[in-house]
């Protein structure tokens, strides 16, 4: 019986020699070379201050707005390099269809106040909240449609 519990015993330390990382419960219960491989990567946001730089009529337009508490990147995506200028590429405008109805799509579990549209009852159809709305200053009503639109019978 000791004979087997000694082979179990030596079973189990050689597993663990073979599938605990080095590191591992060091400074507590993670992997401490964790750090470093998760600060390797290269940063993909730059935050609204680095998109402020170029784009500086955007944040008096949002300070205001109902979306004064998101970050320009939580709808235009990740700008790091775009920022950085390491790309001439423009970014692609978002398709505000979409976009928008990621959050305001109407959903129960939503707070009451939050603004919620069902996409089959509002709007034209066309599927364009920007059409209507200004995404960077939403306000409760709608702005006019643009010129040509207006004259259309």
């Amino acid at each position: 019986m000791a004979g087997l519990f000694v082979v179990g015993l030596a079973l189990f330390l050689v597993a663990r020699k073979v599938l605990v990382p080095v590191g591992f419960g060091e400074l507590g219960h993670f992997r401490t070379g964790a750090i470093a491989d998760n600060r390797a990567p290269k940063l993909v946001h730059a935050g609204r201050a680095a998109c402020a730089e170029c784009h500086s009529d955007e944040p008096d337009r949002l300070k205001s707005g109902a979306h004064r508490g998101v970050g320009c990147e939580a709808c235009h995506g990740a700008l790091g390099a775009h920022a950085a200028a390491e790309t001439d590429v423009k970014p692609a405008r978002p398709d505000t269809g979409t976009l928008c109805l990621g959050c305001h799509r109407q959903s129960v579990s939503k707070p009451a106040g939050f603004p919620q549209v069902d996409p089959k009852e509002h709007g034209d159809g066309s599927g364009s909240c920007g059409g209507c709305h200004d995404p960077h200053a939403p306000a409760e009503e709608p702005k006019a449609p643009p010129a040509e639109e207006a004259k259309k019978p």
